[in-house]
C-alpha cells in the first residue's frame, strides 16, 4: 500500500502510557463491537460453556450506559512513530473519501477522532480494553485501537500487511458512517426488542455493511490517490476471511454454530468487502435489504 507522503490527519489522540481509569465496560447496545471482540468472546465462551452473545455482553459491561470517565489531556503521537504516522495517514484518507461522498449527497461528514491507547482507556461508552480489539464508540464519535492488535492479527490469524491494517481502521470508520446515517441507532433499537437469534442476525448485517463501507473507501482512495499495490487486496481479503465467525469458531472448538454468528462468515465478509471495492457505491452496501448475505 502506498501511503508515505500522503496527508496525515490531525484527529489522532495518543493516550498510550496514560493508563486507564475506573468505570464500567462498553455496553453491547451502545456501540459497535470491534473486530477483535468476537475472537475473545468465542474462544472464551466455548471453553467456559457460555453463550457467545452472553460473553460479548459480559466483555462489554452488561448493557447499561456507563458514565464518561475523566481522561488526561490528549496529545499527538511523536513524529518519529512510523505506525502512528501510518494510522494517521489512513484516517486522513478516510476523511477525504467520506467527506467527498457525503458532500456529493448533500450531507456533511463529521470527522471522527482516532485514539491510540494501551491497556485501557476511558470512553463515552465506558472503559475501553485492549481485549475487545479495535472499536467505535458513537457516544464520542471516536475510533479506539491498541496497535498491539496488529501483532495479534499476525500471530493468531496469520494476517499482515499495511492494507490489511488499513482495512481494520476503515471498518471501524464504517461504523462511524453508519452512526452518522442513523443506521446503527435503528439497529440498536431493534436489537433490544429482538430474540437472541434475531439480534445476532442484525449484528451480522451491521458488520457486513461496515466491511462493504471499508471497500467503498478503498475504491475511491485508490481512484483518487492510487494507493493500492499488487497483493494489497488479497491482504484485506485474507483479513476479512480470517475473522469470519465460522473460521473463529472452528479455531476455538472445531465446529460452527451459525445462530451465534455476530459478524458473518469468512465468505460473507470477503464478499461484502469485494462488493464495496468493486462498485464503490454506498447504495451497494445495503445488507439489510439483501435476501442472501
Amino acid at each position: 500500500m502506498k501511503w508515505e507522503g500522503n496527508r496525515e490527519s490531525d484527529n489522532v489522540e495518543d493516550r498510550r502510557g496514560d493508563g486507564g481509569g475506573g468505570g464500567g465496560g462498553l455496553p453491547f447496545g451502545g456501540r459497535s463491537i470491534g473486530l477483535g471482540t468476537v475472537a475473545v468472546a468465542l474462544v472464551a465462551s466455548y471453553f467456559l460453556g457460555i453463550n457467545p452473545l452472553t460473553m460479548l455482553d459480559m466483555l462489554s459491561g452488561g448493557g447499561g450506559q456507563a458514565p464518561i470517565q475523566q481522561q488526561a489531556p490528549a496529545h499527538k503521537p511523536p513524529p518519529d512513530d512510523q505506525m502512528a504516522r501510518f494510522v494517521s495517514t489512513v484516517l486522513a484518507d478516510t476523511e477525504d473519501t467520506w467527506g467527498q461522498l457525503f458532500a456529493a449527497s448533500g450531507k456533511q461528514y463529521v470527522r471522527p477522532k482516532l485514539v491510540l491507547f494501551s491497556g485501557s482507556t476511558a470512553t463515552a461508552c465506558g472503559m475501553g480494553q485492549t481485549a475487545t480489539g479495535p472499536f467505535y464508540c458513537p457516544g464520542d464519535q471516536k475510533v479506539y485501537i491498541d496497535l498491539s492488535f496488529y501483532e495479534l492479527m499476525k500471530q493468531r490469524f496469520k494476517v499482515s500487511g499495511n492494507f490489511a491494517q488499513a482495512y481494520v481502521i476503515a471498518h471501524e470508520v464504517g461504523h462511524h458512517v453508519q452512526h452518522l446515517l442513523g443506521i446503527s441507532d435503528k439497529v440498536d433499537a431493534a436489537r433490544r426488542n429482538a430474540t437472541e437469534k434475531q439480534a445476532n442476525a442484525m449484528s451480522v448485517r451491521l458488520e457486513l455493511q461496515a466491511d462493504c463501507f471499508a471497500g467503498v473507501w478503498a475504491y475511491h482512495a485508490n481512484k483518487a490517490r492510487d494507493i493500492i499495490q499488487d497483493g494489497d487486496v488479497e491482504e484485506a481479503l485474507n483479513a476479512a476471511s480470517a475473522i469470519g465467525d465460522d473460521a473463529l469458531q472452528r479455531q476455538a472448538r472445531g465446529e460452527v454454530v451459525p445462530d451465534s454468528f455476530t459478524h458473518g462468515t469468512s465468505a460473507q465478509r470477503v464478499a461484502w468487502f469485494k462488493r464495496g471495492i468493486t462498485e464503490g457505491k454506498v447504495s451497494a452496501c445495503n445488507t439489510f435489504a439483501a435476501q442472501q448475505l
